[in-house]
């Protein structure tokens, strides 16, 4: 199926329901939810997830695990996807939303998927490839593309303020001035809230930030500038520590 909503095919007696849909470039949805979970895949662009306790950044080729009834808006940067609409009972990812590796077969499934019937036959060869696209997806590995937003007030204005203007060089003594807490107090609040430490925190915001950069073409200089590291050498080892590969072949593997 392609370009239709899920809201019309919602009730389709299947476990599995695959949409096919073209965005146009800073195409935007608005915050939504749906009854089944969702694996949104995007073939070409770059998505851009956010939810109440987070932000996910999307590059070509991977895909977001978007868990049943989990509220969520989506900026779309000249994406096609492909869907699969998931009844909560047939697998479990977890209850929060994550970006996933796409394997090279799930990528040929997912493409296949959209093409199926609604409601395939049971036994048939389109049940078998639905299995077996369930299958890839709990053995697909997770990508650490997860900006994690606190519920504290202040700390997550302080968060927001830094997603619009990543600078490396921010301490957490800054921060915690800001706060008018001790240092020791501001980092037992801030992994109390993220789950991280603030570098770990500001290491993984500027990796996520920049992936969209990245892949509209601008080069690895000008980013690593304008996020405040000395030199593009220093944001490349950042980049390869996060996420095993330096930004030149990580965007080769995008493509």
């Amino acid at each position: 199926m392609r370009n239709i909503s899920i809201d019309l095919l919602d009730a389709t007696p299947r476990p599995v329901v695959a949409i096919g849909t073209d965005y146009a470039y800073g195409q935007w949805l608005p915050r939504h939810t749906h009854r089944r979970a969702q694996l949104l895949y995007g073939a070409t662009g770059v998505m851009q997830v956010s939810t109440h306790d987070g932000n996910w950044v999307v590059p070509p080729q991977r895909a977001v695990w978007i868990p049943a009834g989990v509220a969520h808006e989506v900026l779309m940067l000249g994406v096609s996807t492909r869907s699969l609409y998931i009844e909560p009972s047939a697998i479990d990812l977890g209850q929060r939303c994550q970006v996933i590796s796409v394997s090279p077969l799930m990528r040929h499934l997912l493409m296949e998927a959209v093409e199926m019937a609604l409601e395939y036959a049971e036994n048939s060869r389109d049940a078998a490839l639905v299995d077996l696209l369930l299958h890839e997806l709990a053995l697909s590995t997770h990508l650490p593309l997860h900006i994690p937003l606190p519920l504290d007030a202040r700390l997550l204005a302080l968060c927001q303020a830094f997603v619009q203007r990543p600078d490396a060089h921010q301490s957490p003594q800054q921060w915690a001035d800001q706060l008018h807490v001790s240092l020791r107090t501001f980092n037992r609040l801030f992994r109390q809230q993220t789950g991280l430490s603030f570098s770990q925190w500001r290491q993984r915001a500027c990796v996520v930030l920049a992936l969209a950069r990245l892949v509209a073409g601008e080069p690895v200089t000008s980013i690593a500038l304008d996020f405040g590291y000395d030199s593009p050498a220093a944001f490349s080892t950042m980049f390869r520590r996060l996420l095993g590969q330096p930004p030149s072949v990580w965007l080769e593997g995008a493509k």
